[in-house]
């Protein structure tokens, strides 16, 4: 009765009403003729009660209010503003805060998706602009101001140079862990990390300041949605995991975040760029889209027609961030390794078969090829690349190229952070392994299976749009299972849940790994370093 609204308390206890309440014993309802002010009170008690499971749509920020609306059994609040449009003189600059607005503001359409860099991070006729740095809030339809809910805010991959947050949706894990999923976008490509002195602050950082920028918004306003602004989590795969290390190693994000969440992106990844290679490369970059004079180069750029400047990105990519700043004092994997950056636990993750996606352009690779590309890629340590991974072991060559990139790459070097990381917080570790589960677009070449690729376990954490076709049953009882997980996780660092397989922490003295897939989810120290050759791989690649 505690949880009830105070008035139907207050009838329940004088006798005045009689209600069939879950949890309380006794007779349920009046009998014989109600007298008139019973029927009265108990009407007056019926109405408080469908008022209180009705979703407060209207929520009040701190720059004006919004109403959402109610979509998949969650709260939706869409397209809301975390930051001014980056566009004129604020191309090529900090994000500066959204500016207040008065009535009611409708949040229930997505914003557009930032303007896309590479063509394969969105579904065609998706809206694409500058004015970009919009994000979405999902929550369980009866939150309220107060809850306190955990929060989970999504960083999106895509190379930082493609794909949107309004692919993703949060609706089933915000009803499912009773949380709250933020989803947001950050400039791509050139508009969100193109370096140049001339820019002065924030230079080739521009995507980070905005990812900060959404995740200050959302400490200032989270608690009017039902949210606690002292419990979220920061979530992102590939690009996006990239970014969570990004946070983890930035001075400006110290504070704003509690956990953080690393699919497919280990921080002992691609660093960024020093400050002078960033610069070096901005000055191809505005060469290639024609502003050539220095003295002029600012107004060029921010005046330059947009398809120029993404046709100059297909010359010279900008998709990194720039280190050596204040922004970014230090490479997240040194400034971890140092203890110089924001500790919280971490889930560390990675896929299967990861480099599948990355190899796709080399589907057909004859085995003589794949011969000549690790002899090329590895030089004296070649041979025993050939040694440990023979075309003759696989069915086609392509997959031993893949199986090269996956271990040497994401897999491996996952395993190895979170080893590292483990020696100074909470960290546990996952895969992703369902050999038949859907791919991006439905794109496989001929004779070649996609299944288990980068980006593989998006379509079962979130309501991603990208693939090709429904979950399973199988497909979809996993999915509920790593948000149960995820929420866990969210909600007090510790992804494990009652009814769900145990998930150790990884220690100093311990390594497990969870598989998670269809079929079951099991849990191994021996497992995932064996079937990766880590072993093989420290020997050839550093683990720093």
């Amino acid at each position: 009765m505690g949880n009830l609204p105070r008035r139907i308390r207050s009838l329940l206890a004088t006798g005045a009403i009689g209600l069939v309440v879950p949890g309380i014993t006794g007779t349920p309802g009046i009998t014989g003729t109600a007298s008139a002010q019973t029927v009265a009170a108990r009407t007056v008690a019926a109405r408080t009660v469908a008022a209180a499971r009705q979703p407060q749509l209207t929520v009040q920020t701190k720059e004006g209010r919004l109403k959402g609306a109610v979509s998949q059994g969650a709260r939706e609040f869409l397209g809301i503003p975390y930051a001014a449009p980056p566009v004129y003189d604020l191309r090529f600059a900090p994000p500066q805060p959204a500016k207040p607005w008065s009535g009611v503001r409708s949040a229930t359409t997505q914003g557009p998706a930032c303007v896309q860099f590479q063509p394969t991070g969105v579904k065609n006729g998706q809206a694409t602009s500058e004015d970009c740095l919009y994000l979405d809030i999902y929550t369980p339809v009866g939150a309220r101001p107060g809850d306190k809910l955990p929060v989970v805010f999504w960083m999106h991959g895509g190379a930082h140079t493609q794909g949107t947050g309004v692919i993703y949706g949060g609706e089933r894990f915000a009803t499912l862990t009773n949380s709250i999923f933020v989803s947001v976008n950050y400039r791509l490509g050139a508009y969100g990390f193109l370096a140049l002195p001339q820019f002065g602050q924030g230079s080739g950082n521009y995507g980070l300041l905005d990812e900060i920028a959404a995740l200050k918004w959302v400490n200032a306003n989270i608690a009017a949605f039902g949210g606690d602004s002292r419990n979220i989590t920061i979530d992102g795969q590939s690009a996006g995991s990239g970014a969570v290390c990004d946070m983890l190693a930035s001075p400006l994000a110290r504070g704003l975040f509690e956990r953080g969440i690393l699919e497919s992106g280990p921080c002992n990844g691609t660093p960024p760029l020093t400050v002078a290679a960033a610069d070096a490369k901005g000055r191809q970059f505005a060469a290639a889209a024609g502003c050539t004079d220095a003295a002029a180069i600012v107004s060029c750029l921010r005046n330059a027609w947009t398809p120029d400047l993404v046709a100059a990105e297909q010359k010279v990519v900008i998709n990194s961030p720039t280190a050596g700043t204040s922004v970014l004092p230090l490479p997240p994997e040194q400034a971890i390794t140092s203890g110089r950056w924001n500790k919280v636990p971490l889930i560390v993750g990675s896929v299967r078969d990861e480099a599948k996606l990355f190899d796709i352009a080399d589907a057909d690779i004859t085995a003589a090829q794949y011969t000549a590309d690790v002899n090329s890629a590895y030089g004296a340590n070649a041979a025993a690349v050939l040694r440990h991974y023979p075309v003759s072991a696989y069915a086609r060559p392509f997959y031993a190229l893949a199986a090269v990139g996956t271990d040497s790459g994401n897999a491996c070097r996952s395993y190895w952070f979170a080893s590292q990381a483990a020696s100074q917080v909470p960290v546990y570790e996952e895969e992703f392994n369902d050999p038949t589960s859907p791919t991006l677009f439905g794109f496989q070449p001929p004779g070649i299976n996609m299944s288990d690729a980068h980006s593989a376990e998006l379509a079962y954490l979130w309501n991603f749009t990208l693939g090709y076709r429904p979950l399973t049953p199988a497909e979809l009882a996993l999915g509920r299972q790593m948000d149960r997980y995820w929420g866990a996780f969210a909600r007090a660092a510790n992804p494990n849940t009652p009814g769900l397989v145990a998930w150790p922490r990884v220690t100093t003295s311990s390594h497990p790994v969870i598989d998670l897939r269809p079929t079951g989810n099991t849990v191994s120290t021996a497992l995932f370093p064996a079937e990766h050759q880590c072993g093989f791989w420290a020997a050839i690649e550093p683990q720093t």
